[in-house]
This record gives structure tokens, sequence and C-alpha cells, in this order.
């Protein structure tokens, strides 16, 4: 006589694996995702004495060795910059501009942007700068 064994249940997909890949996709793009906007080109902004931390928040505005401009990331016209301003501060009355220029960068390209930004309302401007230490200067 042969005894009948009781059917197994079907076994679900187990979707452990799953989320484990999940996860570590994840964290591997949050760790090579950009927090910031970065400039099209080399900033090495000039070293810093004294200083504070950089406040969150706001628009970067770059400049280059050679005076170029970039809003945000995005390579930008320096004729259209105060349109861009004005549309930056209808969103955003408090806004808080920071202006990243390189090391390199001539005050002339420097000077009228932070005259241009004073003009237009702009709240506060931040100068970016590397801190002393950073580069091992005294």
């Amino acid at each position: 006589m042969k005894l009948a064994r009781p059917a197994r249940p079907a076994q679900g997909e187990t979707i452990i694996a799953l989320i484990d890949v999940v996860f570590f996709l994840l964290v591997f793009f949050m760790l090579i995702g950009r927090m910031d906007a970065t400039a099209p080109f080399d900033v090495a902004p000039p070293l810093a004495g004294t200083g504070r931390d950089m406040p969150a928040g706001g628009v970067t505005l770059s400049v280059s060795a050679d005076g170029a401009l970039a809003w945000d990331g995005t390579p930008i016209d320096r004729a259209a910059l105060p349109a861009r301003i004005a549309g930056a501060l209808a969103d955003r009355p408090d806004l808080l501009l920071r202006l990243n220029a390189h090391r390199d960068a001539e005050l002339r390209f420097v000077l009228p942007l932070l005259s241009l930004a004073e003009t237009a309302g702009v709240a506060d401007t931040v100068l970016v700068v590397t801190p002393a230490t950073a580069q091992g200067a005294p």
C-alpha cells in the first residue's frame, strides 16, 4: 500500500535578493550623484585666512579664469545674466547668490557681477573661497 504524500504548497518568489540589489543601487547612486551644480569649467576658488561654512541653498554663479559664466552649472552669456537674476528673484525674493570665481579670475570679471546682483535686489551674496588649511597654506 502506498501512502500519498501531501502536496507541498508552491513557494512564492522570494524578493529578499531583489531588495538587497535595490538597496545597493540606491547607495551607489547616492554616493556618485552630484549634490550641487558644478561649473562646466574648472573653478579653483581663492584661499581664505578666515571665514565661515558656506550656507546651503540659493544659486551658484561660477566665473572661470577667462571670465566665462555658469548659472548653477549651465553656461550663460553675460548679457542674459540680468534677466536670469530677475527671474530667480521673482521665484525667491530672499535669493542667496553664491559667487564661485576662479582664483585666477581678474577683478574686472568679478566686481561687476557683485554690483549687478546688488542693483537687482539680491539680499545676500556669498563669495566662495577655499580654506587656507585645505591647500597647505599657513
